[in-house]
């Protein structure tokens, strides 16, 4: 595979996902490229998507740029042929844009700002043998996922008769994030002649470099892996040592000078490769707080992202690795992922995959061999380190108490409900969210669904606008007794679904837009006035930003908001229940997780009893 100099995104399409054994990389070769979609219909539905959300008069003004814009001969026809060239001269013309645009080039904290959390189902231990034990066929599991990544023989998956580009399976095992001074980079180091052998173990801040396989390329079994993990906590049980990790959670400028500074001792330089060249990362965890039941899974979400802040876990992570496992001594467990190099699909994938692994007895005989004592590894913390450590304690610290998590279990009905009347769960779950959000705030905003672009070579994701003029009709509608709700209900579920069929079809807005922008950033000395007009920046201001992530297991994924006064809404419909989460910042008073929470699991209550009564009188 090619090596990986590979905005939060992530999820499938409504549409069932088949997996077909074959040969993945046979398949690649053959995907259509990502079109360039027709400019004046990008630019029909970009000007309709903004009737729900600006006044008529600004409406009038984006007109009238947009008429400029399209003009014969004129700027958006040239952007537009450009465009055109570069598709037809590489692979895929949005990756690398992407890439950069929505990852490596912000300078945000990867923690909680990109990088999701998934929670699993709470294991019932509750001390360092039940830990130590899950963690080992944890890893066992991932190194049998990773076999089949090896021996390319990963299943082929396909949407609706069509095969999915495989390629970011390859990309998240042995890869990490890089900071650097203006643009990050993610390397993946699977690569080289002799690809890496071991993963990185974190406990009580302090990591080690763990064997994976035997001399004779086997893995490890759970038991030689459960003696392996043994010696590291026995020989970690200091909880004063410095929480070096807690760097990789800081602003991304900060934490690429703290990189530099880190790096020019020999020591340290050497140890930092070793986790940046692991195959994953395993976080074992200290006990957080108890909690109510009821606040259980909202603990647990926001220690996925975060933590927990540095009095607790947060300086037993290293942000940049692409894939942390965390299991606490508490029973909590779960993962985090940094963004760049995939999105959420193969993520949950790989975590079925796991979790499937783990529910089989052990049949492999474990070898009599001695192992060796995982290495630990070493940092020389100078003053200026430390000092920058401090610091990102105390940014981490404010962030963790920014960050408002909420998870809901909606147990009344899952995707069966729905799918009984005929009708897209994922489109009705997005216009309840549509629902909640009106009645909280008498008003709609931009909301946006991110879809698969697998379909294509080395596709990543593109936006649905929920939001429609449909939908508005709809959620207006829903508490007035004199409209006729059902209908506008239907009809803003079609559009959703005709607006979804176009994304993962390569035909959408939002990464048309993105491309025709960047290539005036290359090619032109202004930008053209669309793109610095109000409504550009009103309909890409996200207020809602969600993502449907369905998996097997009973697990949810959760992320930030886009925008300071927003929400980060990531569901995963089972047959009959609904996991959400739901994220929002503190310091914004006008949003408040908890209450969206409220109005969302009211809304898929009122809708059930809506379709309920029109099936009585019918």
């Amino acid at each position: 595979m090619k090596t990986g100099l590979v905005k939060p995104c992530r999820r499938l399409s409504p549409l069932p996902v088949v997996q077909i054994s074959e040969r993945p990389l046979v398949h690649q070769e053959s995907l259509p490229k990502l079109p360039v979609p027709p400019l004046k219909q990008t630019c029909a539905r970009y000007l309709a998507s903004l009737e729900p959300l600006i006044s008529e008069e600004e409406m009038t003004h984006t007109r009238e740029l947009m008429d400029d814009f399209l003009r014969p001969g004129g700027v958006g026809e040239r952007l537009q042929k450009s465009l055109e060239r570069r598709a037809r001269k590489t692979d895929n013309w949005l990756s690398d844009w992407w890439m950069q645009s929505a990852y490596l080039d912000s300078r945000m904290p990867v923690a909680m700002y990109t990088s999701p959390g998934v929670v699993l189902p709470k294991m019932h231990f509750q001390d360092r043998q039940g830990q130590i034990r899950f963690a080992s066929k944890l890893i066992a599991g991932v190194l049998d996922f990773k076999s089949m990544i090896d021996s390319e023989t990963l299943p082929v998956e396909y949407l609706g008769g069509k095969p999915l580009c495989m390629d970011q399976y390859y990309q998240v095992l042995t890869s990490c994030r890089i900071p650097g001074p203006k643009r990050d980079t993610v390397v993946n180091y699977a690569i080289g002649k002799t690809p890496p052998s071991h993963i990185t173990v974190v406990h009580n801040f302090q990591f080690f470099v763990l064997d994976v396989y035997n001399s004779d390329g086997s893995p490890l079994t759970v038991d030689q892996i459960y003696v392996q993990l043994e010696k590291i906590w026995n020989s970690s049980l200091q909880t004063n040592k410095e929480p070096v990790g807690i760097l990789t959670s800081n602003h991304r400028n900060t934490w690429g000078k703290a990189y530099n500074n880190l790096i020019k001792d020999k020591t340290n330089k050497e140890s930092v490769r070793a986790i940046q060249k692991s195959i994953f990362t395993v976080c074992l965890d200290a006990p957080m707080p108890r909690v109510s039941d009821e606040m259980y899974h909202n603990k647990v979400a926001a220690q996925m992202l975060h933590g927990g802040g540095s009095r607790w876990n947060s300086g037993n992570r290293w942000f940049d690795k692409t894939l942390q496992f965390i299991v606490g001594e508490d029973g909590s467990c779960g993962l985090t992922y940094e963004h760049a190099p995939a999105e959420g699909p193969p993520i949950v994938f790989l975590v079925d995959h796991v979790v499937d692994y783990m529910k089989r007895s052990e049949t492999v005989r474990t070898p009599m061999i001695p192992l060796p004592m995982p290495q630990k590894l070493r940092f020389n913390i100078t003053p200026e380190i430390k000092k920058d450590i401090e610091k990102a304690k105390q940014n981490m610290n404010i962030m963790v108490h920014e960050l408002d998590v909420r998870v809901l279990n909606f147990t009344n009905y899952g995707r069966k409900f729905p799918k009984s009347h005929k009708m897209s769960p994922d489109a009705f779950i997005q216009m309840a969210l549509q629902l909640a959000y009106y009645r909280m705030y008498q008003t709609c905003c931009p909301t946006y669904e991110s879809a698969s672009l697998r379909m294509f070579r080395l596709g990543r994701t593109e936006a649905i606008r929920s939001t429609t003029t449909e939908s508005l009709q709809f959620t207006k509608a829903m508490d007035d007794p004199s409209k006729h709700k059902a209908a506008l209900l239907e009809k803003a579920i079609k559009v959703h679904r005709e607006h979804t069929h176009m994304a993962i079809h390569g035909q959408g807005i939002e990464r048309h837009m993105l491309g025709l922008k960047m290539m005036a950033i290359e090619d032109l000395t202004s930008l053209p006035e669309i793109f610095m007009d109000t409504s550009f920046a009103v309909s890409t201001h996200f207020n809602l930003y969600t993502s449907q992530v369905g998996s097997k297991t009973d697990c949810v994924m959760c992320f930030g908001p886009m925008v300071p006064d927003g929400y980060g809404i990531c569901y995963n419909p089972m047959d009959d229940h609904i996991n959400f989460a739901v994220t929002a910042f503190n310091s914004c008073e006008e949003t408040n997780a908890t209450k969206l929470s409220q109005f969302l699991e009211d809304s898929l209550l009122d809708m059930k009893t809506l379709l309920e009564q029109v099936s009585k009188t019918q």
